[in-house]
């Protein structure tokens, strides 16, 4: 009984340094960014969000994943994208990883099991706004944790002087 217990208490330990190194953390997809004026479509599963979504009319989780780009603040894309880098750098457990004029990624590590999410904003000229896509890396549902933190960065974007 004593060594099943230690045992045991070994494989929790081992499993708790794994999740801290970052097991969970999956690897960033390589096709992140713009192609052809669109970011990378919403994930096959419910666990994404995208202001894109509606360019994909048979995608099977086109509704769940719709979502509503930002709008600019300051009157320019260069004063919108300082102006979201900045209420990024506020929120916990975000790092911004790249930031052109236009486009702006950033990973997103939950606090306990180090899971990363990816998050890609970019100004579409034509639309006048800034989209977005965030999406879990592992997992076929995020709970709506996605949905959550992009309506929490919105708020701490729109709410800068």
């Amino acid at each position: 009984m004593k060594t099943t217990l230690s045992i045991l208490a070994g494989i929790l330990v081992l499993a708790l340094v794994l999740v801290q190194v970052g097991v969970l953390g999956g690897s960033r997809p390589a096709d992140l960014g713009v192609s052809k004026g669109r970011l990378k479509p919403p994930s096959p599963t419910p666990n994404s969000v995208s202001s894109q979504a509606g360019l994909y009319p048979d995608h099977p989780q086109r509704d769940y994943a719709l979502i509503q780009p930002l709008p600019l603040r300051g009157g320019s894309a260069a004063a919108s994208m300082q102006a979201l880098a900045a209420a990024l750098s506020t929120t916990p457990g975000i790092t911004v990883v790249e930031q052109r004029p236009d486009y702006l990624y950033a990973q997103a590590t939950t606090r306990w099991l180090k899971f990363t999410d990816d998050l890609e904003f970019w100004f579409d000229p034509a639309r006048g706004a800034i989209e977005l896509r965030s999406a879990s890396r592992l997992g076929g549902k995020d709970f709506g944790v996605n949905r959550e933190r992009i309506e929490a960065i919105r708020a701490a974007y729109l709410a800068q002087p």
